[in-house]
């Protein structure tokens, strides 16, 4: 990893993530072009920074007055997080997020919303996804992007396509009143930048999901955002919509990163609406995939998928990251025609946009991928043995 995972003019930019630390564990940090500075002394964890109130003007007067500590060079730091040839003896980034639960909301564009229908009337068999695309079309249309969610033309949409037999539990949750919101991978069990994804090694039908992260308190406040790729296996979901979890929640299966942007007077939830996201897959065989996913076409509003994410009914005390969808589903064929496009080991992904900087991962198999043996408790066990210590 180099310079480039950081966003254009950083400077104005609040960012903050996680180091490892060779003999202390994961230590929270912010992140300057050339400086990664320890927020130890405002907070222990990426969680608890987000619950101060004003946290963005709380950091940068820490940072400002002097009151946290150098420890590492960020282009060293950025280096050294490449998962391939890293030295363990030196500081890697993590993940940036910690106890925070990890949700997604799904099927929020329309282009995606499609080839969930695709998927779920192919039954998961990627050569017949073509033939199912061009019947779908062909019934339903691509004219959704005007359809209101929840609203009573999606209602009448609805009985239209119920009386043709076209009605999906995709459609369902693109259209209908409640989003699709899931449990994407437990706390702490995100990878971050220059770390290995997993593909399930039984799946022969998946594909990266660029997405906008959003990084809410316990409140519900959301304070910033981040980038992510929600790995999707398509033979999985499409067999069955309950093998969902299967299909999403496996080791190494959701990269998060590579920081967290805090929102300020530079960057809030009006820049967040207008993030243009780029993908970029480049094979070991020389295959490269381009595509992008514009904010701006999503179905449901982020502040409405986070208020359907997280309230009343659904808390949580250590807050939430939450990944808003994506538009991009790839069909470029791969392995043959009519074949789509499918990971294979070895691809590097890299989604970038200008806002929040590149997250890179190479793919492998979750079974191949470093395990994850780093939770909750051993980061308390870390974290009351500094106390001790400090």
């Amino acid at each position: 990893m180099n310079a480039s995972a950081l966003p254009p003019f950083c400077e104005h930019a609040l960012l903050i993530g996680r180091i490892w630390q060779p003999n202390t564990g994961p230590v929270l940090v912010a992140i300057t072009p050339h400086k990664v500075l320890d927020l130890s002394p405002l907070a222990l964890t990426c969680s608890e920074l987000l619950e101060l109130d004003q946290v963005a003007q709380r950091v940068r007067q820490c940072i400002n007055s002097g009151q946290v500590a150098a420890v590492a060079d960020t282009p060293a730091v950025l280096a050294n997080s490449d998962e391939d040839g890293r030295d363990p003896a030196r500081p890697w980034f993590m993940a940036p997020c910690d106890l925070q639960a990890i949700k997604a909301a799904g099927v929020t564009f329309v282009a995606s919303m499609l080839e969930r229908v695709i998927e779920e009337q192919a039954r998961g068999d990627a050569s017949r996804a073509e033939a199912v695309r061009q019947a779908v079309v062909a019934v339903i249309g691509d004219n959704l992007r005007s359809v209101v969610p929840g609203s009573p033309e999606s209602a009448k949409l609805k009985q239209v396509l119920l009386a043709q037999g076209m009605w999906s539990q995709y459609l369902e949750v693109g259209i209908g009143p409640d989003a699709e919101i899931f449990t994407k991978a437990q706390p702490m069990s995100a990878v971050g930048p220059g770390a290995r994804v997993g593909i399930h090694p039984a799946s022969q039908w998946n594909n990266p999901e660029p997405e906008i992260v959003l990084a809410a308190n316990s409140r519900g406040e959301v304070v910033g955002a981040t980038l992510g790729n929600d790995v999707n296996l398509r033979d999985f979901e499409g067999r069955s919509a309950l093998l969902l979890g299967k299909a999403k929640d496996n080791n190494a299966s959701c990269a998060i990163g590579p920081f967290i942007r805090l929102f300020d007077e530079h960057f809030g939830l009006d820049e967040v609406r207008q993030c243009e996201l780029s993908l970029k897959v480049q094979g070991p065989e020389g295959f490269v995939m381009q595509g992008s996913s514009a904010l701006n076409q999503i179905s449901r509003d982020p502040l409405d998928l986070v208020g359907q994410a997280m309230g009343k009914y659904h808390q949580y005390p250590d807050g939430m990251l939450l990944f808003l969808g994506t538009m991009f589903a790839p069909t470029q064929d791969r392995h043959g025609p009519g074949q789509g496009f499918t990971h294979v080991v070895g691809d590097v992904v890299s989604i970038s946009t200008p806002q929040l900087g590149s997250l890179v991962n190479q793919v492998s198999t979750s079974d191949q991928a470093p395990a994850w043996t780093y939770g909750v408790g051993a980061l308390m066990r870390d974290l009351a043995k500094r106390q001790r210590t400090s």
